[in-house]
């Protein structure tokens, strides 16, 4: 039996699309999410409401090996293709230290950079009152994120990633029901 996806397929699906993109026009802004779906134990609920929303025939989806047991909710909720390798997806759902490096990532071309993956990554909390400093376009400022766990190599990855704007990738980080985007635009400092 497949888990229950979105009650109203079409407006919860447009609700969490608009969650999404607020998300990476604001980066770094913890925005609340109500999930609306009932995904396998094994995956963040605000992660799977992001999937349902964002993919469907035409996104290839990558699932890290934690989450590889949500393939059947996937396929049967959004009809993505699951890829066996990371660089095929258009998107990547991973949790922690299952994250493929960034740089393994479809980063786009020069003709088309909109073409690039965006990472969605489950954890467990993100704080919004510290952490690494953001700035950048959507930021006034400086806003303030950490993601928590995340891995000692993110940081460094995240600022090759930038260097290569217009090409790179981006990421929604999930924590059960919030979200901050992070998009290849983003200046990230510790």
């Amino acid at each position: 039996m497949v888990e229950r996806g979105f009650a109203e397929p079409v407006l919860d699906a447009q609700r969490v699309f608009r969650v999404v993109l607020a998300a990476i026009a604001e980066p770094g802004r913890v925005l609340p999410l109500d999930p609306g779906c009932t995904p396998p134990d094994s995956v963040d609920p605000a992660a799977a409401a992001a999937v349902i929303a964002v993919c469907d025939a035409d996104t290839p989806l990558w699932l890290s090996p934690a989450m590889a047991a949500a393939a059947d909710f996937f396929r049967f909720h959004t009809g993505a293709p699951i890829v066996a390798a990371a660089s095929d997806a258009l998107f990547v759902l991973a949790a922690g230290a299952e994250r493929p490096p960034l740089a393994s990532l479809c980063a786009g071309t020069p003709e088309y950079p909109d073409r690039s993956a965006t990472l969605l990554l489950a954890v467990h909390t993100i704080a919004s009152d510290h952490g690494w400093r953001l700035s950048g376009p959507g930021i006034a400022d400086i806003r303030t994120v950490l993601p928590q766990p995340i891995d000692d190599r993110f940081v460094e990855e995240w600022q090759q990633n930038h260097k290569r704007f217009p090409l790179g990738i981006d990421v929604v980080f999930t924590a059960r029901d919030h979200i901050a985007g992070l998009p290849r635009s983003t200046r990230l400092e510790e």
